[in-house]
């Protein structure tokens, strides 16, 4: 009952911004303006997609703790851990959103932002490591220094994948029901997937961006919730599963962080030679391409239901992700 007094609260208080959006759009001063280079967006967009992502998730956990609803992810403080964490990444991603910030900067606000929430909350850190081909667990001397570069890497890798309408929102959807359907937090994250679909509306006609903001707190949350799954439940993800589900964000990054490298570019300024700009390219269509880019991120996961070893899984990612980017760029010179 409590479940569904819950989910009929976010359902109607998205209902009500999704049908007054336009009103509540015009007073939020932040927006994406296009600059016919990395934005080509043809209209200024509201960056409210973050914030409204934010309100959810305080309201969420603020009901589910006043409920009293026994799951265990709310027994103890790493609760505050996701809601400081989000927060503290929706505000950098904002600043960016609206100041530009200079790559370099940035990435020194997400790495002391992560610091700072580690050193709150130690309990966050891994004592050991858990491979799924691998018959025992292996102590874990450098968690601290692994946290503070993995959080990183999936923000950059999250907002990365966020540059054409719906793909960083379906993508978002598909982890979150990937959480659902193996059991965990099932309550909090299908509550969480109602902003989701609204928002997926707008952005799909253009009126809302999640924004940075919005991918770097959507990166908390799943970051956090993997890590917390990871400590506490054996039956759940192993840390290659875990890799695996991420995967084609985590690659496209990195052919990115190389190629840029290779061009004497800044690693994490921005460009249009991502995974998505490479087959919008091809298709000439972005709702094709966001179909194509999404099955590329599926279709890992699935194999994981199969029970084929993890080593299997990337390597046959890698070679589908590549030989997809090397034929897409062919057909476009």
């Amino acid at each position: 009952m409590e479940f569904f007094f819950l989910t009929l609260f976010i359902l109607i208080f998205n209902l009500i911004i999704y049908l007054k959006f336009e009103i509540i759009s015009s007073n939020f001063i932040f927006k994406d303006n296009p600059d016919g280079k990395l934005k080509k967006h043809t209209k200024p967009a509201s960056l409210i997609g973050g914030l409204v992502i934010l309100i959810n998730l305080y309201l969420i956990i603020f009901f589910l703790k006043l409920l009293n609803i026994s799951k265990p992810f709310f027994y103890n403080d790493f609760i505050y851990m996701v809601i400081l964490l989000s927060t503290l990444f929706y505000v950098i991603g904002l600043i960016d959103d609206l100041k530009n910030l200079n790559p370099s900067k940035k990435l020194l606000f997400l790495v002391i932002s992560i610091i700072f929430v580690i050193f709150l909350f130690p309990e966050a850190n891994l004592e050991h490591i858990r491979i799924s081909f691998l018959s025992q667990n292996y102590a874990f001397k450098y968690s601290f220094f692994f946290l503070v570069l993995s959080f990183a890497l999936l923000a950059n890798a999250i907002n990365m994948f966020d540059g054409i309408n719906l793909q960083l929102i379906l993508f978002t959807f598909f982890v979150f029901i990937i959480f659902i359907i193996k059991g965990f937090e099932a309550i909090f994250f299908g509550t969480l997937l109602i902003p989701f679909i609204f928002l997926g509306i707008l952005n799909f006609k253009s009126k809302v961006f999640l924004g940075d903001g919005g991918a770097y707190l959507v990166s908390a949350i799943i970051g956090c919730t993997f890590i917390y799954q990871y400590k506490n439940f054996e039956n759940l993800f192993f840390g290659d599963e875990v890799f695996i589900i991420l995967s084609i964000p985590a690659i496209d990054m990195l052919r990115l962080f190389v190629t840029r490298l290779i061009n004497k570019k800044h690693p994490f300024k921005g460009d249009l030679n991502h995974l998505h700009h490479i087959v919008l390219k091809f298709t000439k269509n972005n709702s094709l391409t966001v179909l194509i880019t999404i099955t590329l991120c599926i279709l890992p996961s699935l194999l994981l239901f199969f029970k084929i070893e993890t080593y299997l899984i990337l390597i046959l990612t890698l070679v589908f992700y590549f030989v997809l980017i090397f034929y897409f760029k062919a057909k476009t010179k």
